[in-house]
């Protein structure tokens, strides 16, 4: 398989560009020839029509080149477009020299340059058009065996009126697409610049979240080793026992978080997913809530819709990081539910009545770290990122009843590539 740089990438996609441009000055140097000839009888058209088929064959292989193996320097294109005014200057010299009204055809090369190439190269292919042009008025070639002023003259104001409207039009479609491309390509690097600092925080966050589970596995078991021994010198019954009992359940609970995030630590460094039906995964995160939050009022508005997600223990916690906000701003009622989303996703809803986000969704729900008066405020965060690297989208909106966030999430084949996970 053959890898291609950036550089590679754009000088593919404008290749047509170019191509459709030369083509271009080919034909309106062939319709320039045929008006000339209706009018007088050019002293060297032979000569001028075998450049305009060498330019065409140029502008073809070119093209094929620029498509199939785009060249890996910009040196490369710099003598390609040089190449052009070379050829378009041999064209004018057997046309009238700088007498000819299509002379400012030159520049076109030198706009494509400008755009294409790095200042030093576009400088130098600009120093080249101003050569050739200095060229054609030292040394030029009479258009015409015999003077007739009159029809030169009248010739001429239509070539310029031509050149003038054929440029433009050029400048327009073949310049002002390159330019929005270069646009486009900018506005991706600025994304991807955003999603690597991104990045960058989640990685920052995930090794103080490893240094810290690390550290607790200690004291945990040390905690747990204690409420045993007091729980068997404590008499039975008593109000301590039961405390002692539900303390335990508290610290089994602490170790299994800390078990699942070894778990999906592993997951995360295998690149695993698993490929669920969407019905069964989410029945597994009602018992994980109904484990976490059992007095917790949740709604889970069934039926669930029939299709299969790729899921991981990172994507099972984001979703509960989210359903934490949602009864900690509204403990009284939360509803959880599902459907199919624009082409064929899946679409997860968590509805409350609580307006604790309202700050943090000013701008994007999960784009920063956000405060938070009873967490960390990085919950949201995560969340957000890790749905994105599953190929999901959240979008929320805060209303007077209260809060929605849909968690949206691409639908897995059955061919789709499973990268290790299980059915």
């Amino acid at each position: 398989m053959e890898w291609l740089t950036h550089s590679q990438t754009g000088f593919q996609q404008a290749a047509r560009y170019l191509l459709a441009m030369r083509l271009t000055l080919v034909a309106l140097q062939l319709i320039a020839i045929a008006v000339a000839e209706t009018m007088v009888t050019l002293a060297h058209r032979a000569e001028a029509l075998i450049v305009c088929l060498v330019y065409a064959v140029v502008a073809t292989v070119g093209w094929l080149w620029f498509t199939r193996r785009p060249p890996r320097s910009t040196a490369t294109v710099s003598l390609v477009l040089t190449a052009d005014l070379l050829l378009i200057g041999a064209w004018l010299y057997l046309t009238g020299g700088y007498t000819n009204p299509l002379v400012s055809l030159l520049l076109l090369p030198i706009a494509v340059a400008i755009i294409l190439l790095p200042p030093g190269q576009s400088i130098a292919v600009t120093v080249a058009g101003v050569a050739v042009y200095t060229s054609l008025v030292l040394w030029h070639t009479p258009v015409i065996h015999e003077h007739h002023s009159g029809n030169l003259a009248q010739l001429h104001l239509v070539g310029m009126w031509v050149t003038f409207a054929i440029s433009a039009a050029i400048l327009l479609l073949v310049v002002g697409a390159l330019s929005r491309r270069l646009r486009q390509q900018q506005l991706q690097l600025a994304q991807v610049r955003e999603t690597r600092l991104r990045d960058e925080q989640i990685i920052a966050l995930g090794l103080s979240a490893a240094a810290v589970a690390h550290r607790l596995g200690t004291p945990l078991n040390t905690m747990t080793l204690l409420v045993d021994e007091m729980k068997a010198a404590a008499p039975s019954g008593e109000p301590l026992s039961e405390d002692l009992s539900l303390m335990e359940k508290q610290l089994s609970l602490c170790s299994r978080h800390l078990q699942q995030l070894s778990t999906a630590a592993m997951q995360a460094r295998a690149a695993q997913l698993e490929i669920i039906d969407a019905p069964d995964w989410i029945m597994r995160l009602r018992e994980s809530a109904t484990l976490l939050w059992p007095g917790a009022t949740i709604e889970w508005q069934q039926p669930f819709p029939d299709c299969r997600v790729a899921v991981d223990a990172t994507l099972d916690q984001a979703v509960l990081n989210l359903l934490a906000n949602a009864i900690t701003a509204s403990p009284v009622w939360v509803a959880i539910s599902a459907r199919e989303g624009i082409g064929g996703r899946l679409e997860i809803i968590i509805e409350d009545h609580g307006d604790g986000l309202e700050s943090a969704l000013e701008d994007a729900p999960g784009e920063q770290v956000v405060s938070s008066e009873n967490g960390l405020g990085v919950g949201l965060f995560l969340s957000n990122a890790t749905i994105q690297r599953l190929g999901g989208t959240l979008k929320a909106s805060v209303t007077s009843q209260g809060t929605t966030m849909i968690i949206d999430l691409p639908v897995a084949t059955d061919h789709k590539n499973r990268r290790g996970g299980s059915a």
